[in-house]
């Protein structure tokens, strides 16, 4: 049996459900590990006059209290934009901002220590701004505006049969890993560090730290073996605790963990950035849109994080699945006083794709059109209509065959007949259906990201170790390389082995961002491992007297024609003829370029498709709902590991309806308050994402199937990404519980249903279409 496509369970899955997986937390601690905790802001904005941390050192269990001023360094974590200061020195820009570290003999002290932050110190209020709409108002922006454009939109709209205009608001998200904000510094010889950090991106982590210690990056070891989740919030804001728990083991020469509990962690870092869209859209009367005029405003937060490159990718997927022919985009990252927002799932290209489909939902109701008809009448197509705003060739445009596969397999014309007929009976329960596309583009923004390294190491009994570049955070990133590793080497699977993500082994990584996992490293380790092939063939083809691009690696044998070797003996064999067991690799990911400033180029490799049709129910007197049945049909290609795949297909559609429908983010208002800028919704009793009870509970009503389609690029075994562009999907669960709203006025008032679609949403929504279809 082939290793590769294979459906085999995750790597670590029986270590997860032993309880023996070890994460940061559980690694055990060296003698004399010392705790830190973080002193935060107790206002949203301000000048930082003073510091009484005298009060905080005499605190029982208090070895020290370090500040800004303590850094040899750069007291700065900015990933692109050095704005972002480790700890607060002149200023606080957010209330949670940390402003001191507290280093004590327990977690307890140190943060029974740090608790006293309020009282020691002493902060001129500033104005304080939570809204970014306000912010842009104001022009306050963590990085310039952006502009995308094709055509003239203006003249497009002004001349279009049909022209309106409209308003959406699209809440963030906490990323909500299980495993929290964490890392480890244990102080080597000669003024090195080992860094253990619950991270996406060990390389950053060893910049920010060495540039923090004034050390060189060979002087700092960041290592990683699993996350208990990331999502994008540990790929540029793990670098705070890793800098902090760095920064005291380095002075106090001993080991020192860093580990917030979950209030802290929501009130330290950013989330999914919120977006409000403003728009003014020209149509014809099959519902093609002409032309589209869109204003874009994220809450960036403080600083600017990752602010810049997500909203390139947001307005890089305003089109989604769609061909506008004519647009004019204007992205704007409003800064405010609230946590500096960063990558989550998507980074972007869900919040800039979803307008497009409320903008589209609002065009089929005004015409009176199914929604699905609208969608298909703007389909990207394959030899024409099929260049993005951004000026890429959509190649390999699968979106028609693979929706009408999904109408049909799921009934939806019957379907959209059986809910018109419940609802015509049914005063208070309101059904809704929708079917929404997902066109998504893979590689990271920024050209140079796109390149990973990998180490293979065969040994002498013929078992294997992998070193790569990314890191594993419960997605299958280690399970998929070694089943590539296992299958150039024509070996078992259970015979490789990924070891921990490794600063020291493979240096100057990539983030494990953008769904690139697999693609980047995948290729690097196959490339180390066909060297090794390579080296193997030359070493047995001269004693079969064979050519040795004939020699053959399957099934735990060596072959040519007739003859036959297991792969240990050779290996044994090469092991005494001084041949090299171990092997680099290197991939560079071809054909992207990208002008940053003009917003045009290729910056996808390729683009992963998929569809979903969801059903619900509305209680109109109450606004609560029910997913009913979900039928999705996704493309991740030749799929490496169908298992994983669906799985990964599953996670994304509930975290992304979690998003759209329950997990509300809500900041006390500036009103002078005790609390003003408080993130109130900073725990799991007031932040509700998604549990077991929110998808379907019939058998057979969460139906996820893998389209079958290998991807004509030369990705890893022609396989498909697949951890961010499922994550639209649930687009259709919106849409639907939209629709079902919209049955109460009888489909003759679009709904103004913002997101997350809560109850107290969805009745907004209910009251604003009964008082429109009355009037």
């Amino acid at each position: 049996m082939s290793v590769v496509g294979t459906p085999r369970p995750h790597e670590s899955a029986h270590l997860h459900v032993a309880g023996a997986a070890p994460y940061i937390d559980d690694i055990a601690e060296v003698a004399g590990t010392l705790h830190a905790a973080l002193g935060l802001s107790p206002v949203a904005h301000g000048r930082l006059i003073a510091l009484d941390l005298d009060r905080v050192r005499a605190m029982p269990g208090v070895v020290a209290v370090l500040t800004a001023a303590d850094f040899p360094g750069t007291n700065d974590c900015g990933p692109i934009v050095h704005d972002d200061p480790i700890l607060a020195s002149d200023t606080v820009a957010w209330r949670g901002q940390p402003m001191f570290a507290v280093i004590a003999r327990s977690r307890g002290d140190a943060r029974r220590a740090a608790a006293l932050a309020a009282q020691v110190a002493t902060i001129e209020p500033l104005p304080a701004v939570l809204d970014p709409l306000e912010a842009h108002a104001l022009q306050q922006y963590v990085v310039p505006p952006m502009h995308l454009v094709r055509g003239d939109a203006a003249a497009a709209i002004a001349s279009a049969p049909h022209q309106f205009d409209g308003r959406f608001s699209l809440g963030g998200q906490e990323q909500f890993y299980l495993e929290g904000q964490i890392a480890y510094a244990i102080p080597q010889e000669n003024a090195g560090l080992l860094v253990h950090s619950s991270t996406q991106h060990p390389t950053e982590m060893q910049h920010v730290v060495a540039h923090a210690l004034g050390l060189a990056a060979h002087q700092v070891q960041v290592q990683c073996r699993r996350m208990g989740g990331g999502f994008g919030g540990k790929e540029s804001q793990s670098a705070l605790f890793a800098a902090v728990a760095a920064l005291a083991a380095h002075r106090l020469h001993c080991p020192v963990k860093l580990r917030p509990d979950r209030d802290d962690d929501f009130l330290i870092t950013g989330r999914r950035h919120g977006f409000e869209f403003r728009y003014r859209v020209g149509h014809d009367d099959s519902g093609r849109i002409l032309g589209a005029d869109m204003e874009m405003v994220s809450n960036g937060g403080a600083t600017a994080d990752l602010s810049a490159p997500v909203m390139t990718r947001a307005l890089c997927h305003f089109d989604n699945a769609y061909w506008l022919p004519h647009v004019d985009l204007r992205g704007y990252c409003a800064r405010t006083n609230t946590q500096s927002n960063t990558a989550f799932r998507g980074f972007g290209g869900p919040q800039g794709a979803l307008a497009v489909e409320v903008i589209l939902d609002s065009i089929a109701r005004r015409l009176g059109l199914d929604p699905l008809e609208v969608r298909r009448a703007n389909f990207y197509g394959t030899t024409e209509r099929n260049v993005t705003p951004y000026g890429q060739t959509v190649e390999d445009n699968i979106l028609a065959p693979l929706v009408t596969e999904l109408a049909d397999t799921a009934r939806y014309r019957q379907r959209r007949a059986e809910v018109a007929s419940f609802n015509a009976t049914s005063p208070v329960l309101k059904r809704g259906l929708a079917l929404t596309p997902v066109k998504f583009g893979i590689s990271f923004n920024v050209g140079h990201f796109n390149q990973a390294g990998a180490l293979v190491h065969v040994y002498t009994d013929g078992s294997v170790l992998v070193n790569h570049g990314g890191t594993e955070m419960g997605q299958g990133l280690n399970t998929k390389v070694a089943q590539v590793v296992a299958h150039e080497l024509g070996i078992a699977f259970e015979r490789v082995r990924v070891s921990a993500t490794d600063t020291h082994k493979v240096a100057n990584t990539s983030a494990t961002a953008a769904s690139t996992g697999t693609d980047l490293n995948g290729k690097a380790a196959q490339d180390a491992a066909r060297q090794i092939c390579t080296r193997l063939a030359q070493c047995i083809a001269p004693r079969w007297q064979v050519g040795a691009d004939t020699v053959r690696f399957r099934d735990g044998n060596v072959t040519s024609g007739a003859h036959a070797m297991p792969f240990t003996e050779l290996v044994a064999l090469a092991y005494t003829a001084r041949v090299q067991l171990w092997s680099d690799g290197f991939y560079a990911t071809p054909g992207l370029h990208w002008d940053r400033d003009r917003l045009q180029g290729k910056p996808f490799y390729y683009f992963a498709y998929g569809a979903a049709l969801s059903e619900v129910a509305v209680d109109t007197l109450t606004g609560e709902w029910r997913l009913l049945r979900v039928d999705a049909l996704h493309d991740v290609g030749a799929s490496l590991n169908p298992a994983v795949d669906i799985g990964q297909i599953e996670g994304a559609f509930v975290q992304g309806m979690g998003w759209l429908t329950t997990e509300e983010l809500r900041w006390q208002p500036m009103d002078g308050s005790r609390t003003a800028g408080l993130l109130l919704t900073h725990a799991p009793s007031t932040y509700k994402i998604p549990t077991a009870n929110d998808v379907p509970v019939a058998p057979g009503a969460f139906h996820v199937r893998l389209y079958d389609h290998r991807n004509p690029a030369d990705s890893i075994h022609r396989s498909k990404a697949v951890g961010e562009p499922p994550l639209l999907l649930p687009f259709s669960v919106f849409l639907a519980i939209r629709d079902a709203v919209s049955a109460v006025g009888g489909h003759q008032v679009d709904p103004p249903l913002r997101a997350p679609a809560t109850s107290e949403a969805i009745l907004d929504a209910i009251e604003a279409v009964q008082a429109a279809a009355a009037g």
